[in-house]
């Protein structure tokens, strides 16, 4: 997969301790990692710290020169958050995999598929978001995204 310049350009200012690079990332990735953690047993608190530490992860391997990113950032970045907080959980016990499932493992490039289709549908998404007229714009974004009633 080519690498998006855009990409590219945020992993190298990343490496090179870019601050609008960081926060630009920051801004684009953090709430799918929220969401990933509340959505799976955690708390705020413990989406902040695992999307601190996936940043930590993304800044050593930008800094390491031997880097290659075989898929999207937003991918790369939710693969190794969503690592990171099943360890977590299973760490503190908030987390009992079932036994009878533990050798019915998903193969990695099924999950890549599935984000690559995702990421595709919220590329259509977007698309058709942007189309729309204020109001309709606004009471959707306040009902699917806000979780806010229609009246």
């Amino acid at each position: 997969m080519k690498l998006a310049l855009n990409e590219k350009a945020q992993l190298e200012g990343l490496a090179r301790n870019d601050k609008e690079i960081i926060e630009s990332i920051y801004a684009a990735h953090y709430n799918m990692v929220q969401s990933l953690v509340v959505n799976n047993s955690g708390s705020y608190d413990d989406a902040r710290d695992i999307f601190q530490e996936t940043m930590i992860v993304l800044y050593e391997k930008a800094r390491s020169g031997s880097f290659e990113l075989n898929c999207q950032l937003k991918t790369y970045i939710y693969s190794v958050s969503r690592r990171l907080w099943l360890k977590k959980l299973n760490q503190s016990q908030r987390y009992v995999p079932d036994i009878g499932n533990v050798f019915e493992t998903v193969p990695v490039d099924d999950q890549l598929e599935q984000h690559d289709q995702q990421n595709n549908d919220f590329g259509m998404m977007e698309k058709a978001m942007a189309g729309l007229g204020e109001p309709c714009k606004t009471l959707l974004e306040a009902f699917y995204l806000q979780k806010r009633t229609m009246t």
